[in-house]
């Protein structure tokens, strides 16, 4: 076949496209590698795998993750998330928290697990994600306090999470969670820890962004205490999702990219 460019996403899939097309990603064929993650390691100085090189065009998913990453002098661009819209399917019945978090217990930290206490004294909160079974145990939580909803297919967990009354985002070091702009799609209010990307996406009156903790647990407690804020908040969270994070946004950004590839 006539392969007009490869989207690449790991760095194995180098070698793997040379030994299948027997052409070099870069060189003899045209390629694109789309970083969506944060650096890890000695940050800002982390040193991007394709940095310097010229054959290989960098995507970035956030304009954070482009700013942090060292890529030398390798052509980069951005090309911010799309998500389909899952419609308003907020009603906030429920007065608890909803997080969503995979692994929560062994990236700790990172997905700002150590911060979920700080949270219980504005309401109960229902976590949903991959590998959380020890989560409640490990951060001296009561079932009243911290229920595990687990891994949930993506149309049961919509569904759950929009019967919350808040979307609770505490993540530290994170690209940007699609579960956030999902969250947002669906009408939540969302309070949410304001590092890497989170600033650009989620304008203050869509709840809550800060780095100040206790800020963010007093409007979260004031929002489960009032539906109707809450509510309020949650439609000026989906129309800023629908603004920047449109599917048809994302897909045109890829169309001119791809159509402007030398």
């Amino acid at each position: 076949m006539d392969i007009d460019v490869v989207v690449l996403q790991r760095m194995e899939e180098i070698q793997a496209v040379e030994l299948l097309t027997g052409r070099r990603p870069g060189a003899g064929i045209r390629a694109v590698f789309v970083e969506h993650n944060t650096p890890k390691g000695a940050v800002p100085e982390s040193v991007h795998p394709l940095a310097d090189q010229r054959g290989i065009p960098v995507i970035h998913v956030t304009h954070f993750n482009r700013l942090m990453w060292n890529t030398g002098s390798a052509t980069t661009a951005v090309v911010e998330h799309g998500v389909p819209d899952l419609g308003p399917l907020y009603t906030g019945e429920l007065a608890e928290q909803g997080v969503v978090i995979n692994e929560p217990v062994r990236r700790g930290r990172v997905t700002g697990t150590d911060l979920l206490p700080h949270f219980v004294g504005a309401g109960p909160m229902s976590v949903f994600g991959m590998g959380g079974e020890t989560l409640a145990g490990t951060l001296g939580l009561g079932p009243r306090q911290l229920f595990w909803g687990g891994d949930l297919p993506p149309g049961q967990l919509h569904i759950r999470l929009a019967r919350c009354r808040l979307y609770l985002h505490p993540l530290r070091w994170t690209s940007l969670g699609l579960s956030l702009i999902e969250a947002m799609f669906m009408a939540m209010p969302v309070v949410v820890l304001d590092c890497t990307e989170a600033a650009r996406a989620v304008p203050p009156e869509a709840g809550a962004i800060s780095t100040n903790i206790e800020e963010l647990a007093a409007t979260a407690k004031a929002l489960m205490n009032d539906p109707e804020e809450a509510a309020r908040r949650g439609k000026i969270a989906r129309e800023a999702a629908l603004q920047h994070y449109s599917l048809s946004r994302f897909l045109n950004d890829w169309d001119q990219l791809l159509h402007e590839l030398p």
